[in-house]
């Protein structure tokens, strides 16, 4: 079984976004009930939001560590890149219902470099879901590993064939 697609990663029985063994290491716990930011070393969660307070979410990540630092928000400021750098480079980013505001954190980059393909079938994965209104599905850990599974493999893509792929993933797991 696969164990991670870009930044997700299942450590135990828990599905994570992000590196919090590295210094001052940030993640987000993907539970039942909703996401969980931890830090690293922190007996509670920083926030808890709920999978029903969000209108949509989506996942901002960086292919190398460094493209996440000040200097890799500056390259990609001057740069002709149009890929997320900087601090908020890796970042789960969304709206919350009921008060209609915009709602994000960061997470630590792994010390390994995401590949291209993984980085943009996980951000597909959750836009699919968050349009279909099946955000919870992130937290139910059978149904996440059945789709890293299905996805991690690929390593060559195109857009068109990626989108599909997921939204084919997710057809067939049951949403």
């Amino acid at each position: 079984m696969a164990q991670c697609l870009g930044p997700l990663e299942l450590v135990g029985d828990r599905w994570m976004i992000g590196d919090p063994k590295r210094k001052d290491g940030l993640c987000v716990v993907l539970t039942p009930e909703g996401v969980e930011h931890h830090g690293r070393a922190e007996p509670a969660p920083r926030s808890v939001v709920r999978w029903s307070r969000f209108v949509h979410l989506g996942v901002h990540a960086t292919y190398w560590k460094w493209e996440a630092t000040r200097t890799g928000g500056f390259v990609g400021a001057f740069g002709s890149t149009p890929y997320e750098t900087g601090r908020d480079g890796c970042s789960l980013q969304g709206l919350l219902r009921h008060s209609y505001e915009p709602w994000s954190v960061r997470y630590t980059h792994h010390r390994r470099h995401y590949l291209g393909s993984h980085v943009f079938l996980l951000k597909a994965l959750v836009r699919k879901l968050s349009e279909a209104k099946a955000l919870d599905r992130l937290g139910d850990p059978q149904w996440l590993s059945a789709a890293v599974a299905a996805l991690s493999p690929v390593t060559a893509w195109l857009p068109s064939s990626g989108n599909r792929l997921v939204a084919e993933t997710i057809e067939g797991l049951g949403t």
